[in-house]
C-alpha cells in the first residue's frame, strides 16, 4: 500500500466548508436579547485587518474583501502553513473555550429564539 498522494485523488472530490471570518465580539445574553433592526454590533477586527479564511473551523489564509459582480468576494492576500496558524492564534488574547450546548441548553436556546421571533414581528 502506498501513500503516495496520488492515491488519495478521490478525496479531492470532498466537500469542505469555506468561509470568511468578518470578526467576533462576547456579549452579555441582556444586550443579544436587546439587538433589533439597527443595532450595531461592534467586532473585535479593525476595517483596515485582513480577514481569517477557515476551512472546516480552521484557518488557512488570510484576505481583503472584494466586490464582484454585485457580490461580496475575498481577494486571498496570505496563505498559512499549518504551524503559521497557532502562532497568529498564539499571539491573540485568549478567549474562553465555547461551552459544549446540552440538549437542555439547546432547548432554552430555541426557546430565546422563539422568544425573539415573536417580538421582532410584534
Amino acid at each position: 500500500m502506498s501513500l503516495h498522494p496520488r492515491g488519495f485523488e478521490f478525496l479531492r472530490d470532498i466537500e469542505v466548508r469555506l468561509s470568511v471570518e468578518l470578526g467576533r465580539t462576547d456579549m452579555r445574553l441582556k444586550d443579544v436579547l436587546s439587538l433589533g433592526e439597527d443595532s450595531i454590533i461592534v467586532l473585535d477586527k479593525l476595517t483596515d485587518e485582513l480577514l481569517d479564511v477557515l476551512v472546516n473551523g480552521k484557518v488557512v489564509a488570510r484576505g481583503e474583501v472584494v466586490a464582484q459582480n454585485g457580490r461580496f468576494g475575498l481577494r486571498i492576500v496570505e496563505m498559512l502553513d499549518p504551524g503559521e496558524e497557532r502562532a497568529s492564534t498564539a499571539a491573540a488574547p485568549l478567549a474562553a473555550p465555547e461551552p459544549e450546548a446540552t440538549p437542555e441548553v439547546e432547548a432554552e436556546i430555541d426557546e430565546i429564539a422563539a422568544i425573539l421571533d415573536a417580538a421582532n414581528k410584534a
